[in-house]
């Protein structure tokens, strides 16, 4: 199915690939999560494909642990999805054969510190939007969802809100969002137990949350204090989302992907 996108511009889509992933160890000391495959592919790439099924095209990674790799990878992307003749000798050159992967994305790796915390990351990788940017979105490298982002734009633009998030329902282990109709009444990072909704990340904020919440303390994680303001200030808003939602924190879930993905049952692939 091909997601019907309007003829305006879709906002860029900033992705936090920063941290160390330390709960998937075993693989993580390799490859930073991000870039971890689902199949064929790292899952940060899902996550890209799925927005760019609604017409974003422009990305922010903010990175920092394994940077390089990030940088390798986007800079041989066309040659690790294509095939390739190698011409050796004293002129050599690389041919590549181009398929059916024609992403085309722009792709910004931001360095935004080893030990940034996930504001200061933010902060730091904002240089890069645009100034026609009223708003963009912002989600984790490392969670998959089949959310219609396009229904989720104009869910935050008719309320006017400085940031929507995306309320799920699945298992314990995130922050839990207390909900009166669509708006935010508490936000609590990370509780022992989930009754209702939690935060599952795919985010709209308007740029000029910016300056108002994160400039002050430029290096702090941004899922505490600048989320609890934005819920005191009555400016945090929930876009509920009942379909599949899907992180990759641990073995069990980085399983769970690839056996969806290989029996071609991958939910989030819904508006490709």
């Amino acid at each position: 199915m091909v997601a019907k996108t309007k003829k305006t511009e879709m906002p860029p889509a900033m992705i936090l690939c920063g941290g160390k992933g330390t709960r998937l160890r075993d693989v993580t000391e390799l490859l930073p999560k991000p870039l971890v495959p689902v199949g064929e592919y790292p899952i940060v790439w899902h996550v890209m494909k799925s927005y760019a099924a609604f017409g974003v095209k422009r990305f922010i990674l903010c990175l920092g642990y394994k940077r390089e790799e990030f940088v390798d990878y986007f800079l041989n992307y066309r040659s690790r999805v294509n095939d390739i003749t190698v011409h050796l000798g004293n002129h050599g050159s690389v041919e590549i054969h181009a398929n059916d992967h024609h992403e085309d994305w722009q792709v910004t790796l931001a360095d935004t510190g080893l030990e940034t915390r996930t504001g200061g990351r933010i902060l730091r990788a904002s240089k890069y939007l645009q100034p026609q940017d009223e708003d963009f979105f912002l989600t984790y490298g490392d969670g998959v969802a089949d959310l219609n982002v396009a229904e989720e734009l104009e869910f935050h633009r008719r309320h006017q809100k400085l940031l929507t998030c995306t309320a799920v329902h699945p298992s314990a282990r995130f922050g839990e969002l207390l909900l009166e109709g669509d708006q935010v009444l508490r936000f609590e990072e990370k509780p022992a137990q989930v009754d209702g909704y939690i935060n599952g990340g795919f985010m709209v904020l308007k740029k000029v949350f910016l300056n108002k919440y994160l400039q002050e303390a430029n290096d702090q994680f941004f899922e505490m204090e600048p989320m609890s303001k934005l819920v005191r200030d009555g400016q945090m808003i929930a876009f509920r989302h009942e379909g599949f939602w899907q992180c990759m924190d641990n073995p069990r879930e980085y399983q769970l992907l690839n056996d969806l993905w290989q029996k071609g049952h991958a939910p989030w692939t819904k508006y490709w």
